[in-house]
């Protein structure tokens, strides 16, 4: 019999508990194609720390059994580091007022079964909460068609983000460093903006 996914909500001191399982996670699922992250442990820990240190902050961890399997993160995107901030600078879009979905990972072994659906609803439940919030927010990275790592049978994400409600914003772009799993040195990377009406 197949084990049952639960999902919890952690915010705060409730997820120190979590971090090394969900640092390993999110190296292993940043991997794959389209964001071929070289990733760091010591890195990704500090990363997911900072989520304890911000009230709006969740992370929505799915669980088997004891097993962390999928993790969602978010918070306000007013908390948030200036490079997701800037391209709101003179956008029609309130900084103070967009909840940021950051990411969501999930072991391959579970995917298909809706859980990526149950990680944005429970994001923008907890957004809802908080109240004060007229989008949802997030960004992807851009890699073009062309790539040499892009696998054959893989299918973009756009058409699962669209019926989610969330719309591309091709002029709200932001850049981040990361090494990919080919390059000898870390290299700037496109993301760009989808957003959603609270």
């Amino acid at each position: 019999m197949e084990e049952e996914i639960r999902l919890e909500r952690c915010s705060g001191a409730a997820l120190a508990r979590y971090v090394p399982d969900l640092a390993r996670l999110r190296i292993t699922v940043f991997r794959e194609f389209p964001y071929l992250y070289d990733g760091d442990m010591d890195y990704e820990q500090n990363y997911l720390r900072n989520y304890a240190q911000h009230p709006s902050a969740v992370i929505v961890i799915a669980l088997a059994g004891d097993r962390v399997v999928g993790a969602a993160t978010g918070m306000a995107l007013r908390d948030e580091c200036d490079e997701f901030k800037k391209p709101f600078v003179g956008s029609p879009f309130d900084i103070d007022k967009i909840f940021y979905c950051a990411e969501s990972v999930l072991d391959a072994k579970w995917r298909g079964r809706g859980l990526g659906h149950r990680f944005f609803h429970e994001r923008e439940a907890h957004a809802a909460e908080l109240g004060g919030f007229t989008h949802f927010a997030f960004c992807a990275v851009d890699r073009p068609a062309d790539h040499p790592r892009r696998p054959a049978d893989y299918r973009p994400l756009d058409p699962f983000w669209q019926r989610r409600g969330y719309t591309r914003h091709p002029g709200l772009t932001t850049e981040f460093v990361w090494k990919d799993l080919d390059e000898t040195a870390a290299s700037p990377k496109q993301l760009t903006y989808w957003l959603k009406p609270a």
